[in-house]
């Protein structure tokens, strides 16, 4: 089965650290983002790996090119911005048949082989995986029948239109018969295709449970980290007070720490990318630092994301925002 990942967009909300890496390859303790993505589909039912990518193409081609997977891996570029729709339906003419879909930044406690089971036996054109939520308005959200064939799909609801407290989980399997009621050029998945597909009544819904995280902001990368390291999804490193190492262990506390740092001060609820450098009575609290960044002694950050190779200086303090 092919698998197509939507990783076209720039990761506004994880810079700097995507001012020179493109999202979908930000490690995520010993695997990159995109890989963790495709992680709850079985090894052997993934023949292609297609990327739908418009942001620094040229890396993740270099990274797939050099790296070890047991799947053929195919770029598929953007020029421009296509929205969802856009950068699925520019895929259309290298996918065949049934595939599923991620979303670029999704990790997730999602089997995808009893969704492909259900969807399997409903005959649908399309199966959305479903996750139940609080407040689903920032969300699109699915309404069921008691067969799990979606009756409703409304985007981003205002609260009197909520309806369901089960959102889209950015997961789906379809059949390339999908391709035939997407339109050409920029377009949306969730305004424009799922609700015409759910009017049809060939559109289903697979609610799950376990975990579900958009790992697109700061904070939510720390909870898929903290994720990965609680359900053990790593297969080199190692893990002492709750954090993950991926070479000498060090202090830090409930973090990721890639090889190569050094850990002098207080580090807790971050990730430390490789070569990075806290010094001796610096404090780095919910912070991402960056490959090879060095905060100064008596430094103290709280929710920073420091670029790469950035200096902090001594004695600064900093509370939200970049560096």
């Amino acid at each position: 089965m092919q698998v197509v990942v939507l990783a076209g967009g720039i990761g506004s909300r994880l810079r700097p650290w995507t001012n020179d890496i493109p999202k979908s390859l930000l490690p995520m303790l010993d695997s990159t983002l995109l890989e963790r993505v495709i992680e709850g589909v079985p090894s052997d039912l993934v023949d292609e790996l297609i990327v739908a990518g418009g942001y620094k193409v040229d890396m993740i081609k270099d990274y797939f090119r050099n790296a070890d997977v047991d799947f053929d891996v195919r770029i598929v570029p953007e020029d421009e911005p296509l929205g969802t729709g856009g950068a699925l339906g520019n895929c259309r003419d290298v996918v065949s048949g049934r595939f599923a879909c991620f979303n670029g930044d999704i990790v997730s406690s999602l089997n995808v082989a009893p969704m492909l089971e259900q969807h399997s036996k409903m005959g649908v054109k399309g199966t959305l995986a479903l996750w139940e939520v609080e407040d689903p308005t920032r969300f699109g959200i699915v309404g069921l029948d008691s067969e799990n064939r979606v009756t409703q799909f409304k985007e981003k609801p205002k609260p009197e239109e909520v309806f369901s407290n089960l959102i889209n989980a950015g997961s789906y399997l379809l059949e390339d018969e999908v391709f035939d009621i997407m339109p050409r050029g920029k377009h949306s998945l969730e305004r424009d295709v799922f609700p015409v597909l759910a009017e049809e009544g060939s559109l289903a819904g697979f609610p799950f449970e376990g975990y579900f995280v958009d790992a697109g902001t700061p904070t939510s990368w720390h909870d898929g980290v903290v994720r990965c390291i609680e359900e053990g999804r790593y297969n080199k490193g190692s893990v002492s007070q709750g954090s993950w190492h991926e070479g000498k262990r060090t202090i830090a506390r409930n973090s990721m720490v890639q090889r190569g740092c050094i850990v002098a001060g207080e580090v807790s609820n971050s990730t430390l990318l490789q070569g990075a450098r806290i010094e001796s009575g610096a404090t780095v609290n919910n912070c991402l630092i960056g490959e090879g960044a060095i905060i100064g002694s008596g430094a103290q950050l709280s929710g920073v994301v420091v670029s790469h190779r950035a200096v902090v200086p001594s004695g600064h303090i900093q509370s939200e925002g970049t560096f």
